[in-house]
């Protein structure tokens, strides 16, 4: 398993993460240990969670996928063996504390309810889910200013953050769902004021969505915000499966309406057609898709995330595929023909 550095933390984290989302929606507590010992054992050293998990956001649910982490954790001894991160959910979620936002006390109210399910004294990256002001994130597309917009400042959500590090409970800050301005923002903020300075950056990013390459990228190079790739398989449908009008039985887009942005005809066009490039070079489609993510000079690490272990095995597999310049070529015709279609 390679490893990358954590932006400029002194951390290296693997270069697949096991994201966790369907822990307590989709996978039960056994499955969530099973799948975090597997990841483990291949040489995942790193865990991605949130407080808004798992996925769909309900009540109901809310906070379970930390909490399997948590006893996991407690069961297994393991603390010091691997590098957790978590999330604070930005504004919209009237179910967690009363109506989410980033303000500093709601961030120190988050952290502490996060480190009581993950039975843990610190997380190692602690990232604002999405920003607390109008952005183009979650698929918006066209940027429309509102300057009356009530948006807690990112300096507020910063200095919440450092006294988290003073205090011993965070190692290092992350932003997730992020724009250009947002991260230069950050740094710049970082560097005025002595704040905390971000040390990646989680965006979606996939055959289906490579936005982050137009502003984000280069971002990520200069100034060591490495990204930390989440739908790399665009919820399962570069493997291939819901091509032809198939709905598979439990699979995510059957189930959640949230994620149609993947279910395009643009979106079912270029998964067909890098599907094609898959098999013509007898290759698993997702594990391609997965490859290519993993050979991006800008990332710092890739989301994987399963509901079975045969997922998770075929995801832990991508990390030995090597793509080679015949596929790259390919995948990148499809890519100039069906730009970013489900972005």
């Amino acid at each position: 398993m390679q490893t990358r550095p954590l932006g400029r933390t002194g951390l290296d984290v693997s270069r697949l993460c096991l994201g966790t989302m369907t822990f307590g929606e989709k996978n039960t507590e056994a499955e969530a240990h099973e799948q975090l010992d597997r990841a483990v054992a291949f040489g995942v050293n790193f865990i991605d969670t949130a407080e808004m998990y798992p996925v769909p956001p309900k009540a109901e649910t809310q906070g379970l996928t930390e909490a399997y982490v948590g006893s996991w954790l407690k069961a297994r001894g393991a603390r010091d063996d691997v590098i957790i991160a978590t999330k604070a959910a930005g504004p919209g979620l009237d179910h967690i504390r009363g109506g989410s936002r980033l303000t500093r006390e709601q961030i120190h109210q988050a952290i502490d309810t996060s480190l009581a399910r993950l039975q843990t004294d610190y997380v190692d990256l602690y990232q604002l889910h999405w920003p607390d002001r109008r952005a183009n994130f979650f698929g918006r597309l066209g940027y429309e200013h509102d300057a009356e917009e009530d948006a807690v400042a990112l300096e507020e959500s910063l200095s919440a953050l450092q006294e988290l590090v003073q205090a011993g409970k965070i190692r290092a800050v992350g932003l997730s769902n992020e724009t250009p301005w947002g991260v230069m923002h950050a740094l710049r903020l970082a560097e005025r004021q002595g704040l905390p300075r971000v040390a990646s950056v989680q965006n979606p990013y996939s055959l289906l969505n490579r936005s982050f390459e137009v502003g984000l990228a280069e971002i990520a190079h200069r100034e060591d915000v490495g990204l930390l790739a989440y739908s790399p398989l665009a919820f399962g449908k570069l493997s291939g499966k819901y091509l032809d009008g198939a709905w598979p039985e439990g699979a995510r887009l059957t189930l959640y309406e949230r994620f149609q942005r993947y279910n395009t005809p643009q979106a079912d066009e270029a998964t067909r057609a890098y599907v094609e490039i898959a098999r013509e070079h007898g290759l698993d489609p997702a594990q391609m898709a997965l490859a290519y993510v993993n050979s991006r000079s800008f990332l710092t690490s890739n989301i994987i995330g399963a509901t079975s272990m045969a997922q998770l095995e075929s995801n832990l597999a991508s990390e030995s595929l090597r793509l080679d310049d015949e596929v790259l070529a390919a995948i990148e015709a499809v890519h100039q023909r069906i730009p970013n279609p489900s972005p």
